[in-house]
């Protein structure tokens, strides 16, 4: 789990889990590091996937996903 990279990052935490979520249909087996001080409340989530697997997140993530 070294080499995993960053795909997505955002304050919101369900944000990150269905952004989790869609990756792990994909058969991505995506995680999801928690960044966010809970006594402080800054920081941010980010979902990350193996190496293999980043160009295509990153695809998937910019044409599935949109919150409006």
């Amino acid at each position: 789990m070294r080499d995993w990279q960053s795909v997505y990052r955002d304050q919101m935490e369900y944000r990150a889990e269905i952004v989790k979520a869609v990756l792990a249909d994909n058969d991505m087996n995506p995680v999801l590091l928690n960044k966010k001080d809970s006594a402080y409340q800054f920081g941010h989530f980010e979902v990350l996937v193996a190496p293999d697997h980043v160009i295509k997140a990153i695809k998937l993530i910019n044409d599935e996903i949109q919150f409006e």
